[in-house]
């Protein structure tokens, strides 16, 4: 939208949550509540301020691509707009401000209340909604069909005004010279010696001054968080609309009252995913895959057509087509499977790499190493990676097999088609097609097994 510029207001402590950390760097649905406030409002203006103050260095890592102002003393909502003059000297557009922790806005609702802000010519607009118990919130007195005489705050209200329904969300837009031309006059005189943008509305009312009034549809996106329960809330809220959206999109999500997808994960048509499953950050998932369940898979790619069972956990890795994993298999940071591979129950893989075809069925560790494809890796095989300092490289290439309760002593290479017999310890290089056999001879002492009786009850 031509001349418009955004105000989030992201400086305050959140003293309800109890919490060290920042309020609005609370996470809900795989994002901070403000990721959430900035991915609603980048579609509408690429000039966007985030007002800054507790924990400023903190928060202003968390994000990129918006100017920062900073609020050292965080005197209110009026003062933390007040801080933004400089940066909007000059600037005779529309100012939209919003809190930093209303996490479910949706940019659809933002658009349309700034078209409707625009339309009616009005000098400054509030976004309200109707909730079932707005105690505690500032209630809205209209003056008429679209515009407002007054905001009553819950304390100050008469006991009409109280059975008034509808509340102010603190969303607005405003003419950004009048309103800092109205923010020279608010007073901090109240018990917490505060400056409040609302009282902005006051003036510009008192001043008969044209001030609008839309009503969200939805009142459960623009409610803000102030506690963990409404973190606790709001994240189910948020993981529930990333549910639908996904299978409006055609996939099947068995359960998603049990099922955590975060915001940014995306899964292909016709993949399945089962009761108590978990998909977090940047993880892409292909077409027909089925995730069973209590796998957790974090920032990973999938490809189509794969089997996830239960009890998974995938991290950080890449799994290829036509792909089996688990049952409770895990996959650390730097797994890379090629398509048609398979991967049993128990094993884990860490910064390792398997070919096409290849194959670790059952209780392995594979660390550190680059596998080739049609390679199978019997029952129990260790890749020995770490010697207490140092970590070491093992290579294992095409069609090798490596059999069942070996160790492989890094570094080491396998070479193409050679054969690790059961049970040994490879210390030394394998050549192509050589049958490596690295165990104790066996010695079978005749009647010295000793002898068990049955004990007398």
């Amino acid at each position: 939208m031509n001349d418009l510029r955004i105000l989030i207001l992201a400086a305050g402590k959140g003293t309800r949550m109890k919490s060290r950390k920042a309020k609005v760097l609370h996470s809900v649905g795989g994002a901070t509540l403000v990721d959430h406030v900035l991915r609603a409002v980048q579609p509408i203006s690429r000039e966007i301020l985030v007002v800054v103050g507790h924990q400023a260095d903190e928060v202003k890592a968390s994000m990129t691509g918006v100017q920062f102002v900073d609020q050292k003393e965080q005197l209110g909502t009026g003062h933390a707009v007040m801080c933004a003059r400089e940066a909007l000297s000059g600037f005779k557009g529309d100012l939209l401000v919003l809190p930093g922790d209303v996490p479910l806005i949706r940019t659809e609702t933002i658009q349309e209340f700034v078209r409707f802000h625009r339309a009616g010519a009005f000098q400054a607009s509030v976004l309200t909604a109707d909730i079932a118990n707005p105690r505690g919130y500032g209630r809205i007195v209209r003056r008429n069909n679209n515009e407002i005489a007054k905001i009553v705050e819950h304390r100050d209200a008469s006991a009409e005004e109280l059975k008034i329904a509808e509340i102010n969300t603190s969303i607005y837009v405003f003419n950004t010279p009048l309103l800092f031309e109205t923010l020279t006059r608010i007073r901090n005189d109240n018990a917490q010696s505060e400056y409040y943008l609302t009282d902005v509305i006051g003036i510009l009312s008192a001043d008969r001054r044209k001030i609008g009034v839309w009503k969200s549809p939805q009142a459960d996106e623009i409610l803000g968080i102030n506690t963990r329960q409404e973190i606790a809330y709001t994240d189910s809220a948020m993981r529930r609309r990333k549910c639908d959206a996904l299978m409006s999109e055609g996939v099947t999500i068995m359960d998603p009252g049990s099922t955590f997808i975060d915001a940014d994960v995306v899964i292909g048509p016709d993949s399945v995913v089962f009761p108590s499953v978990q998909i977090y950050g940047a993880s892409v998932i292909g077409e027909e895959v089925t995730i069973r369940s209590f796998s957790r898979i974090s920032n990973a790619q999938i490809g189509s057509r794969t089997n996830v069972l239960e009890g998974c956990v995938v991290e950080d890795s890449k799994i290829g087509d036509d792909v089996t994993i688990g049952p409770y298999a895990r996959l650390r940071p730097g797994a890379i499977l090629a398509d048609n591979v398979k991967v049993g129950n128990f094993v884990e893989i860490k910064n390792s790499s398997l070919g096409a075809g290849s194959k670790a069925m059952h209780l392995a560790y594979i660390g550190d190493t680059t596998i080739g494809s049609n390679v199978n890796i019997g029952a129990g095989v260790i890749t020995v990676n770490y010697d207490g300092n140092r970590k070491f490289a093992t290579i294992i290439e095409d069609d090798a097999f490596v059999g069942s309760d070996s160790q492989l002593i890094a570094p080491i290479r396998v070479g193409k088609g050679g054969f690790v017999a059961a049970g040994s310890t490879i210390t030394e290089d394998v050549p192509a097609d050589a049958l490596a056999i690295g165990r104790g001879r066996q010695v079978n002492k005749e009647s010295r097994a000793p002898h068990r009786k049955k004990k007398s009850v």
